[in-house]
């Protein structure tokens, strides 16, 4: 059964009334009074809602205050047991989520309440929702312009086991067949008893702890006999096959090992390691993360921000995706971007380093309206020379070349130029070796095509002031990602899976744009000084002046005109 409670309707009595001066003080500081009044009441619970009944079963407990303790734990990065004890004992998380002095219900919630909530945040995708709800509401109270953002990944490590190719092979046979004891005893007992002395004693690699480098390719080639006779022996029966272990079997021994038919049966051989893709099976405990040969295992988490040149500013996370670690940060930048401009958070520019700055990207960018800044990847080695090196006026067309000779003539068919030069000037040029032209029948040409031009001006523009004025501030992201792991510890996750960690990323950027909102407005209230003190004075004249109003209503029958209209919120009052 669904319950909610109403926390857009202002308290009555004030709920920090038993608190003294300089605690009031800190809580009002702090994040808990911003997020008690404008995030909590804009948590997505409608669609949480979805997924109860509405008449049948116990009361849930409140669904804002659930959705509110999901981010606070991502945000504090707090284990179940932390987060009981927070929701208890702690006041300021109290206030923050609504909860009422004194009622039981509202102050407990158990270790398995939380982990079916997040089960079904991340079954769901709801996560994401609750992002987007905490970031547009955050932009709007602040007024945080999206024009300028910047863009990069972190490289992110799920609780799962680092295992050596060994250690694959004997963890996925271990785990098939622990569940295939549990499950069919039957077909278990069948097995050759060498199985089980193997894998399934200990912890099952006490027979393989101590192979000798020296020995390692042979004790692999038997791990993969083992492997083939296991995915063989249980082809066809169907109850073995619909198991999730006997499937990674199947795709352990298809990314890992051969099979060849010789005639006389068929025979397993293991791959090299240069043979097996950055896509193929890293831990039976986690089988959806991925491998990158720069960052190790694990999950590539993308994470684009707003700018500002000014302090005055607030900085957002608009936009958060997850992953696999093999996949290339290249094919990140367009959907942030559609994301981030369908959610009314669009960029006008984007800062990115080299990868996500190709030509294909960037072309696709400008038809959505987004110029793309970033150094052009592929440098050329030592002296050698580019297109950028030569002449061009507004059109790509080369006028000279970088000794100043002009082109004798010049062809465009399409998207396709050529140049040039006379044989007696680049023969004799003292740069013949750095420069790009070919030596022809009628001359040198220099052959090139409208991504080159673009690229020739790209690299032009990145020896400029103005490009180094633009993207120093490039910078600032990694100082957010830092913040990130720092607050936090979304570099090292206690979950594992796709589902998982994309539901720990997108609720920890919400929790560090809340921190972010807090600290700004600290800050601004600092630099306003008595203005923000006379503000605040006035507040509550207005609210004192409500709690005389709502104690006369019954006597009164209307609100009298005279009343000025910032008197007549519902916002509580402190006598």
């Amino acid at each position: 059964m669904i319950f909610t409670k109403d926390h857009k309707t202002r308290d009555m009595f004030d709920p920090l009334a038993r608190f003294g001066p300089h605690r009031r003080e800190l809580l009002e500081g702090s994040w808990a009074k911003l997020f008690r009044e404008e995030i909590l009441h804009e948590l997505p619970v409608h669609q949480v809602a979805r997924h109860y009944s509405e008449s049948k079963g116990a009361p849930t407990k409140d669904l804002y205050a659930m959705l509110g303790i999901m981010l606070l734990q991502q945000m504090r990065d707090l284990t179940d047991e932390e987060t009981v004890e927070q929701v208890a004992f702690n006041q300021m998380w109290h206030y923050a989520l609504g909860i009422s002095d004194g009622v039981e219900r509202e102050a407990y919630v158990c270790a398995k309440t939380l982990w079916s909530m997040r089960h079904l945040l991340a079954e769901h995708g709801l996560s994401t929702a609750v992002f987007e709800a905490v970031t547009e509401k955050l932009a709007e109270v602040f007024s945080v312009s999206p024009a300028w953002q910047r863009q990069d990944s972190v490289h992110v490590l799920s609780n799962m086991r680092h295992l050596g190719r060994i250690g694959l092979f004997v963890r996925t046979i271990r785990k098939f067949l622990v569940n295939l004891k549990r499950h069919h005893r039957e077909l278990f007992a069948e097995l050759p008893e060498e199985f089980s002395e193997r894998y399934m004693k200990g912890q099952g690699e006490g027979v393989f702890a101590l192979v000798k480098p020296s020995e390692s390719r042979r004790t692999l080639e038997s791990l993969g006999a083992d492997l083939f006779f296991l995915v063989e022996r249980f082809r066809a029966i169907d109850g073995v096959v619909s198991m999730s272990s006997y499937g990674l079997l199947v795709r352990l021994l298809k990314e890992q090992c051969t099979v060849e038919d010789d005639g006389g049966g068929k025979r397993v051989s293991v791959k090299s390691n240069k043979e097996v893709g950055s896509d193929s099976l890293q831990s039976p405990t986690d089988p959806e993360a991925g491998y990158s040969g720069h960052k190790g295992k694990g999950y590539s988490v993308q994470v684009m921000e707003t700018y500002s040149a000014e302090e005055e500013r607030l900085s957002l996370i608009t936009h958060v995706s997850v992953a696999a670690a093999q996949h290339s940060d290249a094919h990140a930048l367009i959907p942030a971007i559609e994301d981030t401009t369908a959610r009314g958070l669009g960029p006008e520019q984007v800062l990115v380093d080299s990868l996500y700055g190709s030509d294909d990207n960037c072309e696709k960018a400008k038809e959505l309206g987004v110029e793309v800044i970033s150094p052009v990847m592929g440098r050329p080695q030592g002296e050698a020379m580019t297109l950028a090196d030569f002449g061009l006026d507004d059109g790509g067309r080369v006028v000279s070349c970088p000794e100043g000779q002009v082109p004798r003539k010049s062809k465009e068919r399409g998207a396709r130029h050529s140049a040039v030069f006379s044989t007696e000037v680049c023969g004799v040029c003292r740069q013949r070796e750095q420069c790009p032209v070919k030596r022809g029948k009628r001359g040198y040409h220099l052959h090139y095509d409208d991504k080159a031009i673009r690229l020739a001006h790209r690299r032009r523009f990145e020896q400029s002031e103005a490009f180094r004025d633009a993207y120093r501030f490039r910078a600032g992201i990694e100082g957010s990602i830092s913040q990130m792991d720092r607050r936090t510890g979304i570099k090292r996750l206690r979950v594992r899976g796709l589902k998982a960690v994309t539901l720990c990323a997108k609720l920890k950027a919400a929790g560090v744009n809340v921190l972010r909102a807090v600290a700004f407005r600290v800050r601004i209230m600092a630099e306003d000084g008595p203005q923000s003190m006379a503000g605040h004075a006035l507040d509550v004249l207005g609210r004192l002046a409500q709690a005389i109003i709502l104690a006369l209503s019954p006597y009164v029958p209307r609100i009298p005109h005279w009343i000025p209209l910032h008197c007549r919120s519902q916002a509580p009052v402190t006598l």
